[in-house]
């Protein structure tokens, strides 16, 4: 299986806007996230084994940082045509059997992937409270079979500087896994 790392989109970069349909028909936008003290974008979907490997620490990390004011979103922008495990139907399906406690969102157009320069799954993005990116990258140094602690340690990092009012690191390293599954034909430059 061919692994796609993240861009590393610039750091100071305002999150793009959205408008986006849960897995219950509600529409949610980036405003709806205005008050946060940080906002967490993590595009995800069901069936990368990048994906299943970190979710129950994800579901995990998203919960506890719930509770301290973080948003967390997470967006699915694979071609559900190619691969129907991604479907919204099937969305709903994970997002109970994970037990994720945020929005999960799905991209059809792909659009907010590529305005997020989003490029494999999982991708996480950290946005402060004024909604400029100071952490992208891996969750942890833990991908399947290679027996590191699948802790969150370098996203927990993160969110802990922000919610103390400090930088996070500037070390930081790009997530690895499946490469979002492009439409055929609206695959971005940097695909």
């Amino acid at each position: 299986m061919p692994l796609t790392p993240s861009t590393m989109t610039p750091l100071g970069t305002l999150a793009p806007d959205f408008r986006l349909p849960d897995t219950d028909a509600n529409t949610v936008s980036l405003s709806d996230f205005a008050g946060a003290p940080a906002l967490l974008v993590a595009f995800i979907c069901n069936h990368c084994p990048y994906v299943k490997h970190v979710r129950t620490a994800f579901a995990q990390l998203a919960h506890e940082y719930q509770g301290q004011g973080v948003a967390v979103i997470g967006i699915n922008s694979n071609d559900a045509v190619s691969h129907p495990d991604d479907s919204p139907g099937r969305m709903a399906q994970e997002k109970r059997a994970a037990g994720y406690s945020f929005p999960y969102l799905y991209d059809e157009s792909q659009q907010v992937a590529k305005a997020y320069g989003a490029a494999c799954t999982p991708d996480f993005f950290l946005f402060d409270k004024d909604r400029r990116l100071v952490y992208r990258g891996q969750m942890d140094g833990s991908r399947p079979d290679n027996g590191k602690p699948n802790d969150g340690a370098d996203l927990r990092a993160a969110l802990d500087a922000v919610l103390a009012g400090k930088a996070a690191s500037d070390t930081q390293v790009p997530s690895i896994g499946c490469n979002i599954k492009w439409r055929p034909g609206n695959e971005p430059a940097y695909a």
